[in-house]
């Protein structure tokens, strides 16, 4: 079977994750990146939307997942995420990247992220 990547990447949103209150207190954005491995060819060769991922439903499922329920560790909402992709009809592995940029660390820096890889059972 062919296996094909779908890409949503700069998924932004405001999250109240991390270690300390203040964390939680004010939250942050988080930004999300996940590539699904699953196959189009049914999708393209009948051109209907059942037959493949729809973008703007899993953007909606992630977002509501980081707004939601917080957690202490990035590591932890990209296990959340990968799950929600992972029920997916059809997909068959994902890699979900967790960007923190406002990570409370005290040196300079442009990013803190966490990638992790799943695959469906």
């Amino acid at each position: 079977m062919d296996t094909d990547l779908i890409t949503l990447t700069g998924l932004r949103v405001h999250g109240r994750h991390g270690v300390f209150d203040f964390e939680r207190d004010a939250g942050q954005d988080f930004i999300v990146d996940v590539s699904l491995r699953t196959s189009t060819a049914l999708a393209a060769a009948t051109d209907d939307l059942k037959h493949t991922v729809d973008y703007g439903a899993l953007a909606d499922s992630l977002a509501e997942i980081v707004a939601g329920d917080p957690v202490d560790l990035i590591e932890t909402l990209a296990e959340r995420l990968a799950a929600a992709c992972l029920a997916l009809n059809g997909v068959d592995s994902v890699q979900v990247t967790v960007h923190k940029p406002q990570a409370p660390i005290n040196q300079r820096f442009a990013d803190v992220a966490v990638t992790i890889e799943r695959s469906a059972p």
